[in-house]
């Protein structure tokens, strides 16, 4: 079995060190963070298979680190939220913002650990399939896992948005998606306006179009967006 590497945010010093040394004695790479702003930036520049966030974090709180990797990453980070509060409103709060798992303290090592590698497997196994769309100069690749994109074998590199724009054309090719939908998928209940999702369809383009002959970002009045490949 592969060895699974989670990112352990809590700022509870004899609690981290606990769960971080019964998770390595489970094999496990374990990375700390005692704040939310630092445990979102571990997690927006590294790769883990696994996210352990605690909802009571001081300044940025466990609900903010999970907004801001929601809609920041370039991939779905699998996140377990732990939480002193049992309540189903705090539950609600979590799962609303994209947690994927809720564990009320006090909790077993055990369970946690439990939770955290069969999420990460899950996930894995979700994750392990490349996209790909076309032929020839059409040719399409996207790598949640790794965040490689590719057209015509040739390397793309797109910011956080713009991937998680072209990851959602081509999972849902040939249908077109609204640009209310799109707003949706990506920002969820935060507010936007009309220009962010304009700009980033621009860079889009610029970056997947620009450098080939025949575009392929597609736009149809009156509906969105879709992606203009055969097969």
């Amino acid at each position: 079995m592969a060895q699974i590497k989670v990112l352990l945010i809590e700022d509870n010093q004899d609690l981290s060190r606990n769960i971080g040394e019964y998770f390595e004695s489970q094999g496990a790479v374990v990375d700390f963070a005692h704040t939310g702003e630092l445990g979102a930036k571990l997690a927006l520049e590294q790769f883990y298979d696994c996210v352990v966030l605690d909802v009571m974090l001081p300044k940025m709180d466990g609900l903010a680190v999970c907004r801001q990797l929601r809609t920041d990453a370039n991939r779905h980070i699998p996140i377990i939220m732990l939480t002193a509060r049992d309540t189903l409103d705090d539950k609600l709060s979590g799962f609303s913002l994209g947690a994927d798992d809720y564990l009320t303290k006090p909790f077993a090592l055990e369970e946690l650990w439990v939770r955290c590698n069969a999420l990460a497997r899950r996930h894995l196994l979700n994750s392990e399939h490349t996209l790909r769309l076309g032929e020839g100069e059409q040719a399409l690749s996207l790598n949640s896992q790794t965040q490689q994109v590719e057209r015509a074998e040739t390397p793309v590199t797109l910011q956080p948005i713009p991937f998680k724009i072209l990851r959602l054309l081509m999972e849902h090719h040939p249908r077109a998606l609204s640009r209310s939908e799109l707003c949706d998928r990506i920002w969820g209940d935060e507010p936007t306006d009309s220009d962010a999702l304009r700009s980033h369809i621009y860079q889009l383009r610029k970056a997947i179009d620009k450098p080939f002959v025949s575009p392929i970002i597609k736009t149809i009045h009156g509906i969105g967006f879709a992606l203009d490949i055969e097969g």
